[in-house]
């Protein structure tokens, strides 16, 4: 492994271990009355099965493309769910929103069940698209008497997080045994897709 794989995977897992720390730092500040709102909107993006699976098949298509989308893909999603958000907290509407999430999850899972490489301005958008419709699902679960700010802050970081671990996840490509295991990781992405998207239009 090379100088700039081991800083990569040290970059992750640095990634990874402030996640683990972060909800124990936000529910002191939380005691303190300062950062309900950053808490809230941190753990948000945990909460649903839904956000997970997409957010992470986001991490493992960027890896699996590798560099530049292993960076690009992490960034355009959280810019983009931001705008997303702040729909949501200004009502402004967005049709077909949870529809809209499951569909993430069945074409993000298809992509990396597929091992589907196209142009990265192409990717970027597609994931852009999609963070759209998270944003919003977030922004309008805002609960009563938060900060919109901190709560923004904190689902956008949260995302962040759960992209670092797709990508760390999605590393595994490199090995053949690690390619088949993560086309086996879309696959389950897609399918648990299908089953949300089932739930929605139900």
């Amino acid at each position: 492994m090379n100088d700039q794989r081991i800083r990569t995977l040290h970059l992750y897992l640095a990634c990874a271990a402030f996640c683990l720390i972060m909800p124990t730092m936000a529910h002191a500040h939380v005691e303190q009355g300062q950062a309900a709102g950053f808490l809230t909107g941190f753990e948000h993006p945990w909460s649903g099965l839904d956000h997970i699976l997409a957010m992470i098949a986001v991490g493992l298509w960027g890896a699996q493309l590798g560099n530049p989308a292993i960076w690009v893909l992490p960034i355009a999603f959280p810019m983009m769910m931001a705008l997303g958000g702040m729909m949501g907290l200004l009502g402004i509407p967005v049709p077909g929103v949870e529809a809209g999430i499951a569909v993430s999850a069945i074409i993000l899972g298809l992509v990396v069940l597929l091992d589907i490489r196209p142009n990265l301005v192409i990717a970027a958008l597609l994931v852009g698209f999609f963070a759209i419709f998270h944003g919003h699902a977030h922004g309008t679960e805002l609960p009563p008497g938060q900060s919109g700010l901190l709560y923004s802050m904190g689902f956008v970081i949260g995302t962040g997080c759960l992209h670092g671990v797709g990508i760390m996840i999605g590393l595994i490509h490199r090995y053949q045994v690690g390619k088949f295991l993560l086309r086996g990781a879309g696959a389950f992405i897609t399918v648990m897709g299908c089953l949300f998207l089932w739930q929605a239009v139900a």
